[in-house]
């Protein structure tokens, strides 16, 4: 039995190491097939987006947030009291330095006036007389005593202060009365009106009566990193450096100015100063108190390597990107980057003028990776494959 058990054991085993060695044969031709069909069939090409490499001008802008205000902004207020008899502007209105905006009852100030006149008119008189009771003592000669000439030239002199005490006087009233009509000091748009028809307004009240801002030119103030004041101040030195205004999404740009004035001190607390820049603004594209992005031009790079910003690749060693070789492959380049803006980029080092970088489907590459090209187009209707 002892004998027979062992028989089975050992055929079982012999069976089991037969199958295993018949197996790992059929294996390994079935390797070797797949090896020598794979070496047969070609790579197929990966599918790409490639831009060329240029050799351009490229604009270097210091980029901010800024404010729109007004060129100028005056809160307009009366400057003698009374009742508001006339609104002569609609809220929003563009108007011109000297228009009408509200006017005062003039009454009173005109009645003021023609009092002035009247003593004025009145001291006139008396002044004729005075001269030709002088005259007359003047040709009594010795008959008449030089107290009373002296008198009477005294009066005279008195009665021609006196008239020019009325025509101040008369001054004053005109100017009260002119300033019942309360006129736009600037040309600009006004804002929402502060009193109504019929309301009393007085002189000592801050609240005043409308704003007017200039909006034609207008200015936005920003702010610049203290470290780039030396580059503005000596680019601003040649001629007024060119800043742009647009919207906060960055999207959409709105005006192109001059920077108009650097402040003279730098803001401690954040580093940076403080920079005006002035728009035409014939358009009326910005307004005050709007917020917009802002593009100081600080200078212009000549002749710079420029790829899409695309084409930039990210890794824990650095920078990189794709270049497609004569042999259609990816080529790992590790680059230096300046500069960036707009989706474009300023390589300093890894890359030349008229190679072509992968701009699109890099994560489907590796180097040596066979790549079938498509130029890279701002409408993809447009694109033109390029099977090579």
């Amino acid at each position: 039995m002892t004998i027979s058990r062992t028989i089975r054991w050992v055929l079982l085993i012999a069976a089991v190491g037969l199958l295993g060695y018949f197996g790992w044969q059929q294996y390994h031709r079935t390797d070797q097939s797949t090896a020598a069909s794979a070496q047969k069939t070609p790579r197929n090409p990966i599918r790409v987006t490639i831009a060329p490499v240029e050799k351009t001008d490229f604009p270097v802008y210091l980029t901010g947030l800024g404010t729109v205000q007004g060129f100028n902004t005056v809160l307009v207020r009366t400057r003698v009291d009374g009742q508001i008899d006339k609104v002569a502007f609609k809220e929003g209105q563009l108007v011109n330095a000297g228009d009408l905006l509200v006017e005062i009852d003039p009454r009173p100030y005109q009645a003021t006036l023609d009092q002035a006149k009247a003593k004025k008119a009145q001291d006139e008189a008396n002044l004729a007389n005075a001269n030709l009771d002088l005259q007359r003592y003047t040709k009594l000669g010795e008959f008449a005593t030089r107290q009373q000439t002296d008198t009477q030239r005294s009066t005279v002199a008195q009665l021609t202060a006196q008239i020019a005490a009325d025509e101040a006087a008369v001054f004053n009233a005109q100017t009260q009365l002119d300033y019942t009509q309360v006129k736009s000091p600037i040309s600009g748009v006004v804002g929402l009106r502060q009193v109504d028809i019929g309301n009393i307004v007085n002189a000592s009240n801050q609240t005043g009566i409308v704003t007017v801002a200039q909006i034609e030119p207008i200015a936005v103030i920003f702010t610049a990193p203290e470290e780039q004041l030396p580059d503005i101040n000596g680019a601003q030195s040649g001629q007024p450096l060119k800043v742009i205004a647009i919207t906060t999404d960055g999207k959409k740009p709105l005006a192109e100015g001059k920077l108009a004035v650097v402040n003279n001190q730098v803001d401690t607390t954040s580093g940076t100063i403080r920079l005006k820049a002035v728009f035409d603004n014939k358009d009326h594209a910005l307004w005050p108190g709007q917020s917009v992005s802002t593009r100081l031009l600080v200078k212009t790079l000549k002749d710079a390597t420029v790829v899409p910003d695309d084409a930039i690749q990210h890794s824990n060693d650095g920078l990189y990107a794709y270049v497609v070789n004569q042999k259609n492959e990816a080529e790992l380049r590790k680059v230096k980057v300046s500069q960036s803006i707009d989706g474009r980029s300023v390589v300093d080092s890894g890359l030349s003028p008229g190679e072509q970088v992968i701009t699109g489907g890099q994560f489907k590459v590796q180097p040596g990776t066979l790549v079938a090209t498509a130029v890279a187009s701002s409408d993809p209707a447009q694109s033109k494959v390029k099977q090579e």
